[in-house]
């Protein structure tokens, strides 16, 4: 039977657009009490304003690399969701120049910072909650480029996707014992603003074709509902027209 995720505390980064967006649209129609946050608090503002459902979604505007940003998050959380019994890490970027000859220093250095080290950040701050209830999800939003590399991705990309990959592999390994379920979803192209940083532009028919954020919050929806002894540990979700081999 599913489980049901009424007044279930869920923290989410990203969730200004995209997937994190979607993520938290589904998740607030369940009945969760939601939280969003990312660096643009306008973008977080249009979230909230877009839910139909109660409660409404709360955010805090904040840079998941930075350190005492996070800390600052979940003592917000802690007020305003109370506890959270589900964590999404949708949190990502790239750059537009990510071909070695042309990924910079500082750039690689922000890849690594956003997508794998904010991911670290959330997942040790919600950790100890999580093992004194004995109980907790948390979902990572990764890549197919955090399953192979490739050009398209670019380097500094693949090189943090990576990352996280194994980032989540090792805390699921270590945190099975205490209730704690980690999955990594490794989504293929999606129809998000992610796409405005690849190196040529993206037709409007080529969007179309793509997974859409929508599907994402149900899958993440779907995961969510799963009962606590279930843990899914990776799922490659994809556009049916995207090679995957």
């Amino acid at each position: 039977m599913p489980m049901n995720l009424r007044d279930k505390g869920v923290l989410i980064t990203g969730g200004g657009t995209g997937a994190g967006r979607a993520i938290a649209l589904a998740l607030a129609a369940e009945g969760c009490q939601v939280g969003i946050t990312g660096r643009r608090e306008e973008k977080l503002q249009e979230t909230a304003g877009l839910n139909s459902h109660e409660p409404a979604i709360q955010f805090l505007p904040a840079d998941v690399s930075d350190r005492d940003e996070v800390q600052r998050l979940f003592d917000w959380a802690a007020e305003k969701i109370g506890p959270i019994n589900i964590l999404v890490n949708s949190a990502g970027i790239n750059v537009k120049k990510r071909a070695t000859k042309d990924l910079s220093p500082e750039d690689f250095d922000r890849l690594i910072r956003i997508n794998c080290t904010g991911a670290y950040n959330t997942i040790t701050s919600v950790l100890p909650q999580m093992r004194n209830r004995q109980d907790g999800l948390i979902i990572n939003i990764n890549s197919i480029a955090g399953l192979r590399a490739s050009l398209l991705a670019g380097v500094g990309y693949s090189a943090a996707k990576f990352a996280m990959t194994a980032l989540a592999r090792g805390f699921a390994n270590e945190e099975g014992d205490n209730g704690i379920r980690l999955t990594t979803i490794f989504p293929g192209e999606i129809n998000t603003p992610i796409l405005d940083e690849r190196p040529e532009p993206v037709s409007d028919q080529r969007k179309a074709s793509l997974l859409q954020p929508e599907e994402i919050g149900t899958t993440v929806v779907y995961l969510a509902k799963l009962p606590p002894n279930a843990h899914v540990a990776e799922l490659v979700i994809k556009p049916v027209r995207q090679r995957f081999s």
